[in-house]
């Protein structure tokens, strides 16, 4: 069993993030996919465009397993 982590934003979800999730998925040969992704706030601490809820869900049906929030102290 491989475990792929991912940390990311996510901000909003496109395209992109999915592909990213698949060819790294592929490169590393993993059968798990763990997000960290940050809620409601973003790194430079402004307010995201989509809610954290709905960027979660969008991360699974693109192929992660789990998606977990970075507290925003973090």
């Amino acid at each position: 069993m491989q475990t792929l982590g991912i940390i990311a934003e996510y901000n909003p979800f496109h395209n992109g993030h999915a592909y990213q999730i698949m060819a790294a998925k592929k490169a590393s040969g993993a059968t798990h996919t763990l997000v960290v992704m940050s809620g409601s706030t973003v790194q430079r601490g402004s307010f995201t465009v989509v809610d954290k809820w709905t960027r979660a869900r969008q991360a699974v049906e693109n192929g992660a397993d789990l998606v977990l929030e970075l507290p925003y102290a973090y």
